[in-house]
């Protein structure tokens, strides 16, 4: 091979390692099964909410870092704990929508030995995700990951949180026995927690 096409290459290379790179960010979901969209500019979620049997579950990453707050988080924190880890951005339109319903059934589940957590993702600047917790009634703590590492931490193949918003909830080892792809109601979020908490 000559050495022009081989440097004929390394653009298209390079562009399509930052296409997938960015594909793993750009998450941003509804209920559309598919692929990007073109105006939104955002990969959209399956609408999927994958619940796994309890001999079958992965384990989380251990993710820690500052909070949104500044404050230093850590997820191993809750174990014991069921824990509802929700990604989301200020930026993104379905996290706007569901987040006074992640608010509502926290408060709901407060005596019941459950954790809610989030991620807030790709936003740059911390006033922007303290503004949102603040307008939408957000009182649990959520990691400021603004380049989305620490959804990264995810490994390949695992029930990772794949668009924005993504819902986890780990059961009480602090494994992940549900997964949603999608905006959560009120009601799809309390029939996901109801059989854990009943768990022993």
């Amino acid at each position: 091979m000559s050495q022009t096409r081989g440097l004929s290459r390394r653009p298209a290379l390079l562009i399509a390692l930052v296409a997938a790179g960015a594909s793993v960010l750009a998450g941003c979901g509804d209920e559309v099964t598919g692929s990007s969209s073109g105006d939104k500019k955002f990969v959209q979620g399956t609408g999927k909410i994958t619940k796994v049997k309890r001999g079958d579950r992965q384990d989380v990453p251990d993710i820690s870092g500052k909070g949104v707050d500044g404050d230093r988080l850590e997820l191993s924190e809750y174990k014991g704990k069921i824990v509802v880890l929700n990604v989301w951005g200020s930026w993104c339109a379905p996290c706007r929508a569901e987040a006074p319903n992640l608010a509502k059934v926290e408060k709901e589940t407060d005596d019941k030995d459950v954790q809610f957590v989030g991620i807030n993702t790709r936003d740059l600047d911390r006033a922007n995700a303290k503004a949102f917790e603040r307008n939408y009634g957000v009182e649990y703590p959520s990691f400021f990951d603004p380049s989305g590492k620490l959804i990264l931490r995810f490994p390949k193949g695992s029930l990772s949180p794949q668009a924005i918003p993504s819902t986890l909830i780990l059961d009480r080892d602090g494994k992940i026995a549900v997964r949603a792809l999608k905006e959560l109601s009120e009601k799809e979020l309390r029939s996901a927690l109801d059989p854990l908490t009943a768990e022993k």
